[in-house]
């Protein structure tokens, strides 16, 4: 298994420093989850912090086994705004974690899919006074975060009874900043003229890719993440949900060549790694 860039209590001191700074600083915590901090406020986008996954796929034919380290146990995480969760599958609707941060941070609000809902209620339990719904072409403003949601396809673009995204990304703006979570999603009709009127400064994009074979929905692969960040003028890009699980997983060679060949700005982080914004 390979190491976090940095765990626990040294991932406590960098976010402590860059908070008593003042500096504006984005750690990527695995998978698909990130923690930006700014001075006005923090949001958490889709953590994954536990090992529910690795142990429920256990005795499986597909087992859930991690490539890379936890960094944090969330229950440590404090001082958080908003939490996003963009869809109904665990590794980004985790209740190991969710209830943890929750528990630990009850100023936040945990910002989700109007369709998912009944769902999140159903694996959450009692935490109704903690949510906040939003649906594609919405935003909503929570203290100094203002949330838009976008049209996501896994793998379609797949809306309930009442016409409501079951899968959304986030353009989150925050204290002068934007920034773009894509959840899982492939390139769609929509995606693009959504997200190009915001040109975010940071486009957090998935580059695992979409291979039938694995039996689970698929993302952009690394050449099109690359693509999509240039389309939307993004100012640098970041690639995600890679070094988790080793059977849904892509190197990040691609997505670094393609954005070189297409002269987008783009960081690859390390498990816990953080960067200034």
């Amino acid at each position: 298994m390979q190491s976090a860039f940095q765990k626990d209590d040294a991932l406590l001191e960098d976010i402590a420093r860059a908070r008593a700074e003042g500096r504006s600083r984005v750690w990527w915590l695995g998978q698909s989850g990130f923690l930006v901090h700014t001075p006005a406020a923090t949001i958490l986008f889709d953590p994954y912090l536990s090992d529910s996954l690795t142990r429920k796929y256990a005795d499986t034919d597909k087992p859930h086994t991690r490539v890379t380290e936890q960094v944090i146990s969330p229950e440590l995480l404090e001082g958080i705004d908003v939490i996003t969760s963009s869809h109904n599958h665990t590794d980004h609707l985790d209740a190991e974690t969710l209830l943890a941060l929750l528990d630990k941070n009850p100023q936040a609000r945990l910002v989700i899919p109007r369709a998912n809902r009944a769902f999140v209620l159903d694996r959450l339990g009692d935490v109704e006074s903690s949510l906040v719904e939003i649906d594609a072409g919405e935003s909503i403003t929570l203290g100094e975060v203002t949330l838009h949601g976008i049209p996501a396809a896994h793998n379609t673009v797949d809306r309930d009874d009442q016409g409501c995204c079951r899968f959304l990304g986030f353009v989150a703006q925050i204290d002068g900043q934007t920034f773009y979570h894509s959840g899982d999603t492939l390139m769609h009709d929509e995606l693009v003229p959504s997200l190009l009127p915001f040109q975010p400064d940071v486009a957090f994009v998935p580059i695992n890719g979409n291979k039938p074979e694995r039996r689970v929905a698929g993302n952009l692969d690394g050449r099109e993440a690359a693509e999509l960040s240039k389309a939307i003028q993004a100012g640098v890009a970041i690639p995600h949900h890679f070094d988790m699980f080793a059977f849904n997983t892509a190197s990040p060679e691609i997505f670094k060549a393609e954005c070189r060949r297409v002269e987008q700005p783009f960081r690859v982080m390390q498990n816990g790694e953080g960067y200034d914004l």
